[in-house]
């Protein structure tokens, strides 16, 4: 019998290290609990994935926020450190025995990231659609990329003569 493995080219070791503690930790949290403990399923903070990149322009942060209204988000940036806080919050129409599983994380997040100097700190644009939080950042001009002309010069505008072209002779 073949096993078939997954092929990801650019999965790190250190990822895999990552899932393999975060597998652990729910093992070990999930055994300690005691039968018929009424702790709140839904405790515990989350941290929303985010994707960074940069373009010529701008410095853009996508948080992955889904059911998190954008005036529960709190956007701060003071000493060139950006805070993203958030909070989702558990539903309070269901009633915790009445649910066989609960996956997804509620409560409380906090992200902070070190912005370069060469981010306007100033004007900052934050949008949210489809539980997406989007942030653009605006490169300051100096830090934006310049392009330099290349000027083509001419073989008899520096001062020297072009090469002359001698004639073979016979003897």
């Amino acid at each position: 019998m073949t096993t078939i493995t997954r092929f990801a080219p650019f999965r790190s070791p250190l990822n895999d290290m990552a899932v393999l503690q975060n597998r652990l930790n729910s093992i070990f949290t999930d055994f300690a609990r005691p039968e018929g403990d009424s702790t709140e399923l839904t405790a515990g903070n989350f941290v929303p994935p985010v994707d960074v990149y940069e373009d010529a322009q701008h410095l853009v942060l996508k948080f992955e926020v889904p059911g998190i209204k954008p005036e529960d988000l709190d956007i701060r940036v003071e000493n060139r450190t950006l805070t993203v806080r958030g909070e989702r919050k558990w539903n309070n129409e269901q009633k915790e025995e009445n649910f066989h599983r609960v996956e997804r994380r509620y409560g409380s997040f906090v992200r902070s990231f070190t912005l370069p100097n060469t981010v306007d700190t100033e004007n900052i644009q934050a949008q949210s659609e489809h539980g997406v939080l989007e942030l653009t950042l605006n490169k300051k001009p100096e830090a934006k990329p310049k392009q330099i002309q290349v000027k083509a010069v001419s073989a008899g505008s520096n001062g020297a003569s072009a090469p002359k072209q001698m004639e073979g002779q016979t003897a």
